[in-house]
C-alpha cells in the first residue's frame, strides 16, 4: 500500500483488479451524483409529484427508453459500487474462511439483485395493458 492519503484508501501501487476497483469507485462515486440529481430533477421539476401514481409511472416515465435506460444505469452504478465497498470493508475486517464466505454471499447477493432489477426495468408493463 502506498503512503497515508487524506482523501480516503491511497491509490493502489500494484495495478490489475485493484486500481481498476479504485478508479471505479470514484468515477463512479461521480456518476451517481449526476445520475441521481438527474433523477431527482426529472422526478420533483419537470413532473408535478401530486400527479405521480403507479400508473403514471408506467404510462408516463418508464414510457421512455431513455428514462428506463438511465434508472437501469444508475442501477447497475449503485449495485456494483455498493459491492465494491462492501468488498472493501470485508477485505480490511474478515480472514479466512469468514471471508470466503462473507464475499461469497456478497457476490451472490450483488449479482441476484442486479437481475431482478434488469427483469424489472425491461419486462415491467402496466397491469392490464
Amino acid at each position: 500500500m502506498a503512503m497515508y492519503s487524506r482523501s480516503g484508501r491511497p491509490r493502489p501501487q500494484s495495478g490489475g483488479f485493484e486500481l481498476a476497483a479504485w478508479y471505479f469507485m470514484r468515477l463512479s462515486g461521480v456518476a451517481l451524483f449526476v445520475l441521481a440529481l438527474t433523477h431527482f430533477s426529472l422526478q420533483h421539476f419537470l413532473s408535478d409529484p401530486k400527479d405521480q401514481t403507479a400508473s403514471w409511472i408506467f404510462n408516463e416515465a418508464w414510457n421512455s427508453l431513455l428514462r428506463r435506460g438511465a434508472d437501469w444505469l444508475m442501477l447497475i452504478i449503485v449495485m456494483i459500487h455498493g459491492a465494491l465497498g462492501m468488498r472493501t470493508v470485508t477485505l480490511d475486517y474478515l480472514k479466512g474462511g469468514k471471508r470466503i464466505f462473507a464475499m461469497s454471499i456478497l457476490w451472490l447477493v450483488t449479482a441476484v439483485v442486479l437481475a431482478m432489477g434488469t427483469i424489472v426495468v425491461f419486462t415491467v408493463t402496466m397491469p392490464g395493458a
